[in-house]
């Protein structure tokens, strides 16, 4: 009889050794594995802050690259209509020029036809007022049309900056909109990580299809701005204004000139 209770004594110590040791195993294991979800949460953490701080740098980094195209594209315009605005000078000083000889060869041909009105006949009188006039009709037409190709110059020069603005307008607005598809982008990744992290710690199955639908609309509008970002990207590249032909100021049938093709 005291064997059997020593026995049982021994048999009520064993089952109590175990249940401390079951217990011992479920508390380490729990502390392992709060453990480890607190180092997921800090490298999760860690890693949120480290692509913040990178997507800070390059939205710091791009605006700078913006703000140097800008700058250079304002120079570009800025020597543009000084360039016009010399070669307008230019042009009406060859003009002036011009009609300043031509006064000239008017009054010298006009004392030509003084002296010979003085010393020919009638006939040779004739023939020189036509001469004078077939000149004269010459260097007007001439005169004519330089100034109409100088006008379709200019005109080809201001009409070059409106498009160049004009694109340029766009292509700032392009930047602008991707900038914005990109912050959207960087909000709806943040999210995604914190639907993951709050996946891991989910306590119901209820929590824990909630968070799942939320990472189904979250991947949705993910994709949804890829599509978007890349369809920005593929529309950003301006086009280069084709820069106006110069005026062709040959005469009809000049088989030397190079603009008469």
């Amino acid at each position: 009889m005291a064997e059997q209770k020593e026995s049982s004594v021994l048999f009520s110590l064993k089952e109590l050794m175990n249940l401390e040791q079951e217990r011992i195993a479920q508390e380490t294991a729990s502390q392992q594995r709060q453990a480890r979800e607190a180092r997921d949460r800090r490298e999760a953490e860690d890693r949120a802050r480290h692509e913040a701080e990178e997507r800070k740098q390059r939205d710091a980094e791009e605006a700078r690259r913006a703000e140097e195209q800008r700058r250079r594209e304002e120079l570009a315009r800025v020597e543009a209509i000084k360039q016009a605005e010399m070669e307008r000078s230019r042009a009406e000083t060859v003009h002036r020029a011009q009609l300043e000889a031509v006064a000239a060869e008017r009054q010298h041909e006009a004392q030509l036809v003084a002296i010979r009105q003085q010393s020919s006949a009638k006939k040779v009188k004739i023939a020189a007022a036509i001469a004078i006039g077939v000149l004269m009709l010459g260097l007007v037409g001439v005169g004519l049309k330089w100034k109409q190709d100088q006008e379709t110059a200019a005109r080809e020069r201001v009409a070059a900056l409106a498009r160049q603005t004009q694109l340029e307008e766009e292509s700032r607005k392009i930047m602008a909109e991707r900038k914005k598809l990109e912050e959207q982008v960087a909000a709806t990744e943040v999210e995604r990580q914190r639907i993951e992290l709050a996946l891991v710690n989910a306590k119901s199955e209820v929590e824990r299809a909630k968070l799942l639908r939320e990472q189904q609309q979250n991947a949705i509008k993910l994709r949804e701005l890829g599509d978007r970002t890349n369809a920005t990207g593929r529309g950003s590249k301006p086009t280069t204004p084709r820069k106006p032909s110069k005026p062709c100021n040959c005469p009809p049938g000049d088989p030397l000139c190079s603009c008469l093709d």
